[in-house]
């Protein structure tokens, strides 16, 4: 049987649920996304399930706060907030379930501590955003599988990568990061497929 290495690698990262009709309840992903919002005002309507959501899509709006609404969503385990014009997070810690966070195309000049307090975490992207570095609690952070961080201003990653074990997939596309460097990385995760 023939599978496509680019297929195989991506799987289950950074893409879309599959339907799931007969196993997630109505209403418990919610899709906003392009629709010019600045806030959440007048969406109570589609958050009404309240920690029985699990999935959330806010992209391409024009937010710069994150929405409080979403803090409180104690059963949602993936949140899409790209292209909008987040520099901050709030404390997300009440999100335990949270698995995905993406993040891509906004403000975000530093990776948001909040993360750190976000025990399933296994995605994160940040790409887009005007990072200058990756933080080494960051890089200490056990059980991540997938992270972006292309087209930041990132020119070196933590020395020390020994916890990112579990990680499939390493986005540092268009990043101005040296041979030297490169090599090290893809020597310190033999295991990942890493993207320059």
């Amino acid at each position: 049987m023939h599978f496509s290495l680019c297929a195989l690698l991506l799987a289950g990262c950074f893409d879309e649920p599959t339907s799931a009709d007969k196993t997630v309840p109505e209403g418990a992903r919610v899709y906003l996304s392009s629709k010019g919002l600045k806030d959440l005002s007048g969406q109570a309507d589609a958050f009404k399930l309240g920690d029985r959501i699990d999935y959330v899509n806010l992209d391409r709006n024009q937010l710069e706060t994150f929405p409080a609404e979403l803090a409180s969503l104690t059963g949602l385990k993936w949140l899409r907030l790209n292209d909008n014009r987040l520099s901050a997070l709030p404390d997300l810690s009440a999100l335990k379930k949270l698995r995905r966070i993406y993040l891509r195309g906004n403000k975000f000049e530093s990776v948001p501590e909040t993360l750190k307090d976000l025990p399933s975490l296994t995605d994160v992207d940040l790409s887009s955003n005007p990072l200058k570095e990756i933080p080494a609690w960051l890089a200490e952070k056990k059980g991540l599988e997938a992270l972006s961080f292309s087209r930041t201003l990132v020119e070196k990653l933590p020395d020390d990568l020994s916890a990112w074990i579990s990680l499939k997939q390493l986005q540092l596309g268009d990043l101005k990061l040296s041979r030297e460097e490169m090599s090290r990385i893809r020597k310190a995760l033999p295991r990942t497929a890493v993207v320059f």
